[in-house]
């Protein structure tokens, strides 16, 4: 069955870079795209015209939120409110328990995973949070998650999280990390498992890989056998480093070095791992003249920095800079992390905060962010067939509504949605040649109901803080109010 989608405008690619084509067209058959431009001459077995809008690429989300977002209940807190939002030492040592029922750890994903189409994810490789975890993600929600992510139309790469360590704070509020090696390499065992069962499933919608928690909760053993594991599965492996102050200052107290140069030394780095945020360098904390150039190691070893400009903006922290990393040959992607998975809000983010600390435009502009958050994305994963509108790519797009009286004069279309649209102007998705959603919504999925049983979901976890709270303190203190 061929298939035209046409619109006022179309970003196709010209196999260098994306460009802009007016009243164009894009035609595909089954999952994969014959032509794209403005004047098809063959006939279709069907058209949609999406009139006023611009079809672009979907995008790929590298650090997808893949579950019910406690952000909000961390966002406002005060410098030193942090640790109470972290396991005390006592709930650790009395055991950690599962606070949702198997069967609510099995809905989140079918809730977050209808947020990330909604919002124009074509592709997403999902974290979830484990701070509400017994210990780290079970292969049981993951076989839900991939079950969701099939029915949906999802193209997701996938794996259970796994930890050898955990961070605590001790009755006088000290932060440390205590560890479980066996935990940890029982749970990569389980990951190992689970992409050797599901890689390729679902028409190979879903891809297996490798999800290490950040690294200071792991041991080396636990990434060494990781790398190991991910060159011989032939998958992708992503790890949180160089994310924060406490996991700079933990590496380099105790391994001498810093976090991207201590996963260097253990071979860790190369082409088919990611880094989700990246920002705590050597550059960054003025550390060169002691322990070298991370940002060298990370040309050099071809490793990807997935930016997840938006959380991170919220936090107060910034990527020094997305132009220097990219001036500098680092390979660039884009992770939503948050509510909304709005990458246009991300792109935006992106751009500002570039800007900010460039003091330039180059390199900065909507069209670099952009390109990250589709052909960066697409090549760390190896995949010359996502990210692009060509033919011969799999029929993977979105298509954005350009009419709405919000954003304004339509100047340069492109430039003008990157500045004004969000991710609720995505009224058309498109995976694997299948329509996913359409008018805001998905066949079979009733947003009404997910959206109340979300609620009661984030109810639960956060009491669960209370429960781990080092002093105690209840929900009435614990808790900020915004107003």
């Amino acid at each position: 069955m061929k298939t035209k989608v046409k619109a006022r405008y179309v970003i196709g690619y010209d196999g260098k870079k994306h460009q802009l084509l007016e009243n164009a067209e894009v035609v595909f058959e089954k999952d994969v795209i014959l032509y794209v431009g403005s004047c098809y001459d063959e006939e279709v077995d069907q058209t949609l015209d999406m009139g006023d809008a611009m079809v672009c690429p979907g995008f790929i989300d590298l650090n997808a939120l893949g579950d019910i977002d406690h952000d909000s209940i961390h966002l406002e807190q005060s410098k030193d409110k942090m640790a109470n939002m972290l396991w005390s030492k006592k709930y650790y040592e009395r055991g950690p328990k599962e606070f949702l029922t198997a069967e609510e750890e099995a809905f989140k994903s079918l809730y977050a995973y209808t947020q990330l189409i909604l919002n124009g994810i074509t592709t997403a490789m999902p974290i979830t949070s484990v701070f509400y975890k017994r210990w780290a993600e079970t292969y049981e929600e993951l076989e839900a998650a991939a079950n969701h992510a099939s029915r949906l139309g999802l193209r997701i790469y996938l794996g259970p999280s796994y930890q050898a360590g955990i961070r605590v704070v001790s009755d006088s509020g000290d932060i440390s990390v205590v560890y479980d090696e066996d935990a940890g390499l029982a749970g990569l065992e389980r990951a190992v498992k689970f992409v050797q069962t599901f890689d390729g499933a679902s028409d190979d919608l879903i891809k297996g890989m490798l999800a290490p928690e950040r690294i200071e909760t792991q041991t080396s053993r636990v990434l060494q056998q990781t790398k190991a594991f991910s060159r011989e599965l032939g998958c992708p492996v992503r790890l949180h480093a160089a994310q924060g102050k406490f996991e700079y200052q933990y590496i380099t107290k105790h391994f001498g070095t810093t976090p991207v140069r201590y996963l260097f030394e253990l071979g860790f780095l190369d082409k088919n791992t990611a880094i989700p945020h990246g920002i705590f360098t050597s550059e960054f904390t003025g550390d060169v003249d002691l322990y070298g150039s991370d940002l060298e190691l990370l040309n050099k070893t071809k490793t990807t920095i997935i930016h997840c400009p938006l959380i991170m903006g919220r936090h107060g922290v910034v990527l020094d800079s997305f132009a220097s990393y990219k001036e500098q040959g680092i390979p660039l992607a884009i992770g939503t992390d948050t509510f909304p998975p709005d990458m246009f809000m991300n792109i935006r983010t992106a751009s500002m905060l570039s800007r900010l600390k460039s003091k330039e435009v180059y390199h900065s502009r909507f069209r670099d962010i952009f390109h990250a958050a589709t052909i960066g994305s697409a090549e760390f994963l190896g995949r010359s067939d996502l990210g692009r509108l060509s033919p011969g790519a799999k029929a993977d797009m979105i298509a954005v509504d350009l009419s709405g009286f919000h954003l304004g004069p339509i100047d340069d279309p492109f430039i003008s949605m990157c500045m004004s649209a969000t991710g609720r102007d995505v009224m058309l998705s498109i995976i694997n040649g299948r329509i996913v959603m359409k008018n805001r919504q998905l066949p079979g999925v009733d947003l009404e109901e997910l959206k109340m049983k979300g609620q009661s979901y984030f109810t639960k976890l956060k009491n669960s803080y209370v429960e781990r709270d080092y002093e105690g303190l209840g929900a009435d203190q614990l808790f900020v109010k915004g107003l």
